[in-house]
């Protein structure tokens, strides 16, 4: 039974209680300790509460009287005794309140959060009644978890970690009695008393004649005091007893659990004829084999089964019982797991502040699902290697595209040696969070603002707008972006792209310069946006219907899908390029045009923070279908036009190139020259410029060029400048390549991407390219469009059936979305018809797999996730990633790209993680320690699953300035 322990009051000191200690320890036991002569062997076996009592008066008594013949030893013996107590008094003194409740001590519980973890709690105990029956399974842990009362802390201190540990394990803990402070005094003796006795048990050098003849002197003393205590006991180890048949009860509606049908969080509902398999699975579950689990906080029984499709009208007893099988599979696990698990969960549970409040947060139900769907040929979702044989070349990643530039680091060795050092960036230590102490404050992009690196440039560097460009520090940052003053959660599309929070973006400056434009203006609180530009003043719409009219081919929405507008300013014109089923990627420099891009992302419009100066866009070439320019101020002739050449690669054979600015209708002498500049080289590239029209209603003109779709020009030119590059330049090569200033030849095999134009949207997103080779086989090992069908196929079952239902996510909050690991973009494909955008990343060391995302009619580009993502912080409202931290680890820590994480996502935003075990449990560790909800984890044969939203905390503290 548990213990408390009472220090001893100065008023009622009697002999006995002079010579004893908190514990009861004997003035004999007290002088053997002095004397040196006490042992560490062990007692025997454990006696009961009345007997222990009487035994222990007896021989205390005997040891006394023996002892009181030697005045020195007695002198010595109630010295130390003296002091013993007393300082036992002071220090359980301050523990006990005024109410008699312990109000120092705390009591330590285990919370369940999912099926491979426990976290602690730490809260004081509190007198009320007893809990009503719980009705689902994280209640009915709580309950075993609160059963633990003050009376326990001792034990703890007594037994160890360990011991306790094993306590709080055990899912049938028993609630506190409701007489918890009435019979405290009683309890506490008692104790005492069994704790004298296992101690004299154990020292075991007192002889058998001594302490017999000290039973029968003070057997008969103890007879009177002990009597009414052991009594006590017996009724309190009645009232235990009568907890069992309800903790019995709960178990056995655990074991009578229904065999809920499971459905797929990935594949939906099975099919009949995976019914075998799915009941082989039921059987393992039922025999504490599967090794699935599912944690939600705070659910409320009426949502138990709610968007996954869930026998609903089971019994709330069978609804809970499937919980009470995973707390029972749970103590199964190896000590050392357990304890490992419980420690991480202990620290991300103590920085994220302890309990939430389960009204402030939705519920999503609990249940055992399959984690993943796997593909056929997939199983693991084990991607072929890219340099394997000839079969898997068309599978050569970024980086080997890119093995010959040098712009970036030249210690990759070191690097991965430092990486590998790091071990993840979790550790097992909790992060001292802090601040960026930066200039940009809130805006900070740590590989657009690294000032350190910027001073070293020289000044051709600036020429070439080189101090734009990416100079990412050595180390991923791990302090954390600050919120502007006034933050409030964004406006909800459409509504956001005519107005958005001035607080969000507190920025003034386009207004001022650009208002008369209808770019941006103030209205009280909001920012608001006309639609206007500078080359379309009277609204976006009307231009973009203006383009269409004068170049019928472009034809909105089904020739022309994907759009690269150049300069984009607030990307007024892809916004309303929705409306005509075009999807633009938007560009424009982190420059004196303050926040272009950042108001651009507030609205809901894709675009990132990039410059055409010394190095190629992030994108592969010939995707886009066409590309545009409304007065870009982009010197496109200058440096051998090197910028112009740089579209020529991004953009489709048969392409548009839009240019609409001054030059084209102005004929002012600097218009007049760059006019005639740039004639000459578009001639020069082979360009055919197909009409120039002007809109007179905003008193513009823009000029239309296409690119060749053969070679023919190429060859017949009578000066070949620009020259044509070198066959062993990949235009592919797009990360930290150098621009070089030639043309790469037009693809003319009816089996070469580009070749030919993709069919019509919507048809191009769901068809594999017919360039894809059947005899080359696909990430994921079967033939290439084979691979494509069935990972497009996947996504829709994992998008239909748990995404859009199962996570618990407001989709309708939802604008702006990242695939952090894109392969093929079906996960952004599954995605279509809602009302969101979905920014696809390649990584540099996956399969360039992002030719067939453009092919599809989706926007994408590469990035390297050691390195910061060129976007604003608080631009995004979910992050996706699939099988990303556990690629990551391979190369360098996890640590600085949860905090990336942290910086681009929106307070209230989410990301959804799926991984390998371990790779999730990092991550969440580290959302938590963050202040991140983690919503909802789910674990299956080694895959997890991760939702988690992103809470308003920042920490107070400044680091270091960077």
């Amino acid at each position: 039974m548990a213990r408390h322990v009472t220090p001893p009051t100065q008023s009622r000191l009697n002999p006995r209680e002079l010579y004893s200690d908190k514990r009861g320890t004997s003035p004999a036991c007290v002088v053997r300790s002095m004397a040196g002569v006490g042992r560490n062997s062990r007692g025997a076996g454990k006696r009961g509460a009345a007997s222990s009592s009487s035994s222990v008066s007896s021989s205390s008594a005997s040891a006394c009287v023996y002892y009181a013949t030697t005045g020195v030893l007695v002198t010595l013996c109630v010295a130390g005794a003296y002091f013993l107590t007393s300082a036992s008094s002071a220090s359980l003194a301050g523990s006990v309140d005024g109410d008699g409740g312990v109000g120092g001590a705390v009591t330590t519980t285990y919370r369940h959060t999912t099926r491979s973890s426990f976290a602690y709690e730490v809260s004081r105990p509190e007198r009320k009644a007893p809990p009503a029956p719980p009705r689902e399974v994280e209640r009915v842990d709580d309950a075993a978890a609160q059963g633990r009362t003050a009376d326990e802390e001792g034990a703890e201190e007594e037994h160890g970690d360990a011991d306790a540990a094993a306590m709080d394990d055990d899912p049938r803990g028993k609630p506190d009695l409701d007489d918890h402070g009435a019979d405290e005094e009683e309890t506490k003796s008692t104790a005492a008393a069994m704790d004298d006795a296992q101690r004299r048990e154990e020292d075991g050098n007192v002889s058998s004649g001594e302490a017999n003849a000290g039973e029968e002197e003070v057997a008969k003393d103890a007879a009177a005091t002990t009597g009414a205590r052991v009594g006590e006991e017996e009724e309190d180890a009645a009232r235990e007893e009568s907890q069992e048949p309800h903790l019995q009860m709960l178990q056995g509606e655990s074991r009578r659990a229904a065999a809920v049908e499971e459905k797929s969080l990935d594949g939906g509902i099975e099919e009949e004829s995976n019914a075998g398999q799915r009941q082989r699975e039921e059987e393992q579950i039922d025999h504490g084999d599967g090794g699935t689990s599912l944690r939600r906080e705070a659910q409320e029984e009426g949502q138990v089964g709610e968007g996954y499709g869930m026998a609903d009208h089971l019994p709330d007893t069978e609804h809970h019982s499937e919980g009470e099988e995973m707390l029972l599979e749970q103590q199964q696990q190896p000590e050392e797991e357990r304890a490992s698990e419980a420690d991480a969960a202990r620290t991300s549970d103590s920085d994220a502040g302890g309990e939430v409040d389960p009204e402030d947060k939705p519920t999503v139900s609990e249940r055992t699902e399959q984690m993943v769907d796997s593909l056929p040929g997939e199983e693991d979702r084990t991607e072929v290697s890219a340099t394997g044989g000839d079969e898997q070349n068309a599978w050569a990643t970024q980086a080997d595209h890119s093995h010959q530039e040098k712009d970036r680091r030249d210690e990759a060795a070191s690097a991965d040696d430092n990486s590998a050092d790091a071990g993840g960036g979790g550790g097992g230590e909790e992060t001292d969070w802090r601040l960026c102490n930066v200039k940009t404050g809130p805006d900070y992009i740590p590989c657009l603002d690294n000032v350190k690196a910027i001073k070293k440039l020289r000044p051709e560097n600036y020429r070439r707008y080189e101090h734009r460009e990416r100079h990412c520090p050595d180390e991923g940052p791990t302090c954390l972006v600050p919120l502007p003053a006034g933050y409030r959660r964004p406006v909800e599309w459409p509504k956001s792209r005519d107005r958005v929070w001035y607080s969000n973006v507190p920025h003034t400056k386009l207004v001022e310069v650009k208002g008369h434009q209808n770019w941006v203006k103030v209205s009280g609180q909001y920012l608001t946006f006309p639609g206007g530009g500078t080359q379309f003043i009277h609204g976006a719409l009307h231009y973009i219907d203006f383009l269409q009219q004068s170049a019928r081919g472009i034809a909105w929405g089904k020739r022309t899908r994907v759009v690269l507008d150049v300069g984009c300013g607030v990307a007024s014109f892809g916004g309303y390029l929705f409306d005509r089923d075009v999807v633009a990627m938007s560009f424009a420099p982190k420059d004196e045009h303050e926040a272009q891009v950042q108001m651009a992302l507030e609205r809901g419009i894709p675009a990132i923070s990039a410059v055409m100066g010394s190095k190629r866009l992030p994108f592969p070439s010939k995707v886009f279908d066409l590309v545009h320019c409304a007065r870009c101020r982009v010197p496109w002739h200058a440096d051998g036009g090197a910028l112009l050449l740089e579209l020529n690669r991004v953009l489709r054979p048969g392409g548009f190139f839009v240019w609409s600015a001054t030059p084209v209708y102005q004929k002012l002498t600097e218009d007049v020259q760059i006019w005639k500049a740039m004639t000459a080289l578009t001639k020069s590239m082979c360009w055919e410029l197909v009409t120039i029209k002007k809109d007179r209603l905003n008193g513009i003109g823009a000029a239309f060029y296409r690119k060749p779709t053969s070679n023919e020009c190429y060859e017949t030119r009578r000066r070949q400048q620009p020259p044509m590059c070198s066959d062993d330049d990949d235009a592919n090569a797009a990360w930290y390549i150098r621009l070089n200033a030639c043309m790469h030849r037009v693809p003319i095999a009816p089996s070469e991407r580009g070749a030919t134009w993709p069919v019509e949207w919507p048809r191009r997103l769901r068809a594999p390219p017919n360039w894809l080779n059947g005899s080359h086989a696909g990430v994921y090992g079967k033939p290439a469009p084979e691979d494509f069908a069935v990972d497009y196929e996947h996504w829709r079952r994992v998008v239909d059936k748990s995404y859009l239902n199962g996570l618990g996510i407001d989709w309708s909050r939802v604008r702006n979305v990242m695939d952090m690991r894109a392969t093929y973009g079906g996960f952004a494909a599954a995605m279509k018809d809602q009302k969101i955008w979905v920014m696809n990343v390649v990584n540099v060391d996956a399969a360039d797999t992002l030719p067939i995302i453009f092919e599809r009619g989706l926007i994408g580009m590469y990035h390297d996730w050691c390195e910061s993502f060129s976007t604003y912080p608080r631009t995004y409202d979910l992050l996706h990633a699939d099988r990303l931290f556990s690629k990551i680890k391979e190369r360098c820590a996890v640590l600085p790209v949860v905090v990336e994480v942290d910086r681009i996502v929106r307070p209230g935003g989410s990301i959804v993680v799926r991984d390998e075990s371990g790779a999730v449990g990092e991550v969440e560790k580290l959302l938590r320690s963050l202040h991140w909800d983690v919503r909802l984890t789910f674990s299956k044969n080694g895959e997890a699953l991760l939702h988690a939203e992103k809470s308003d905390w920042r920490p107070e503290l400044l680091a270091d300035p960077l």
